[in-house]
């Protein structure tokens, strides 16, 4: 298997307000969306797509392990700089969010916060100085 992700999607409760939170943030839905069925955003070089939560599991197998809590995933974007990273807290807060930790310096040498979107999906917003981003918001790790 050829180690990428091409698409993340999320369970959501409420498809209208995530897709008017993502909106909100200056995310634009693309044409691939179904109206009130789901929605799919580009991110950069992968697509996020928000769907019902309840239909999710059923696709994925897990319908009764489905508890409605956190399911082991945090999703991040990463930024340029500290001042990005408040910068974005602050839009995400704007758009509803629940900012769950401010901005702040990392044990491992960079800088980040966290937000919750409308149904509790934590984003991490980030800034690691030993990653490059390239323009599209690909993340450039170096191989150990």
């Amino acid at each position: 298997m050829e180690p990428r992700v091409s698409l993340v999607t999320l369970g959501v409760s409420d498809l209208a307000r995530s897709v008017a939170f993502y909106e909100a943030l200056g995310w634009r839905r693309a044409r691939a969306s179904v109206e009130g069925e789901a929605a799919f955003f580009q991110a950069g070089p992968i697509a996020l797509a928000l769907w019902s939560r309840a239909a999710l599991a059923a696709d994925s197998g897990t319908a009764g392990a489905d508890r409605g809590g956190w399911g082991g995933v945090t999703l991040a974007h990463n930024v340029d700089s500290p001042a990005q990273v408040e910068a974005l807290l602050a839009e995400a807060r704007a758009a509803g969010a629940h900012v769950v930790r401010p901005g702040a310096p990392t044990g491992w040498g960079g800088y980040a916060g966290c937000f919750h979107d409308p149904d509790g999906h934590p984003w991490e917003v980030a800034h690691n100085p030993a990653w490059t981003l390239g323009e599209d918001g690909t993340v450039r790790i170096r191989p150990a």
